[in-house]
């Protein structure tokens, strides 16, 4: 009489659970993460929520305050992304230079720094090309910085297909209006 091995009799186990266990689950796969999506589609979105959630997230994992979306940046970070896909050109300053950009902007800034990024189709992907990037990823990890806007935009004639802003930023609270 031949006996099979506990290995033998464990990897069966497995099989049948495998098999049999699929059978009988009717719940549908989770859907993907949102960073994860691709974006280099017409009605693509990009998710906000996702992005803060990923970049504070980061910052928190390295002993740094959060960011929140600012609408002003976010404006500003569309504006470079739609610039940049316009153009078919990963630049800071294919509209104008960003220290123009920010001083010509309603957000008052004691210090504001920018990522972009061209080619990945999503959040994940540019997240991870800036956390890749030495120069990109101190950015991120600015120690004075609390907001923050991103933008993707689909650039279909594009060898790219995705233009990448992001800006983080810092209001100057030494010019915030006070009220007595």
């Amino acid at each position: 009489m031949i006996r099979p091995s506990t290995a033998a009799l464990a990897c069966l186990a497995l099989i049948n659970v495998a098999v049999l266990g699929g059978c009988a689950d009717n719940n549908p796969p989770a859907a993907q993460p949102s960073f994860y999506r691709s974006l280099a589609h017409a009605d693509a979105a990009l998710d906000v929520d996702a992005a803060q959630a990923m970049i504070s997230g980061y910052r928190i994992n390295n002993g740094l305050g959060p960011v929140t979306i600012d609408p002003e940046l976010m404006r500003l970070a569309s504006a470079q992304a739609h610039a940049m896909a316009a153009h078919d050109k990963l630049d800071h300053s294919v509209a104008a230079p960003f220290d123009q950009r920010i001083k010509n902007s309603s957000f008052d800034a004691s210090v504001a720094v920018e990522n972009i990024a061209a080619g990945y189709d999503t959040l994940a992907e540019a997240f991870s090309g800036w956390r890749a990037s030495p120069a990109h990823r101190a950015n991120m990890l600015n120690r004075s910085v609390t907001r923050m806007g991103i933008a993707a935009v689909y650039a279909p004639q594009s060898k790219y297909k995705v233009f990448w802003s992001l800006i983080l930023a810092r209001r100057d609270e030494r010019h915030a209006i006070t009220s007595n």
